[in-house]
């Protein structure tokens, strides 16, 4: 299941953690929450990130 998570500390600082995306999928799928949420102060990849999907496979493939 693919899932998008965002916590909000009281600080007022906010988090975005995404589960279930292959790739850079994440990335896409979370861009407009960041966009929204404001500058980015870093980033963390999981192990999902460095797994490819079927498709981004196959796509690499055809160009």
């Amino acid at each position: 299941m693919k899932t998008i998570e965002i916590v909000v500390s009281p600080d007022g600082s906010s988090k975005v953690e995404t589960k279930g995306f292959a790739g850079s999928r994440c990335q896409q799928a979370s861009h407009f929450l960041e966009n929204a949420l404001g500058k980015r102060q870093n980033e963390s990849l999981t192990g999902e990130y460095f797994k490819t999907s079927v498709t981004e496979t196959n796509q690499a493939r055809q160009h």
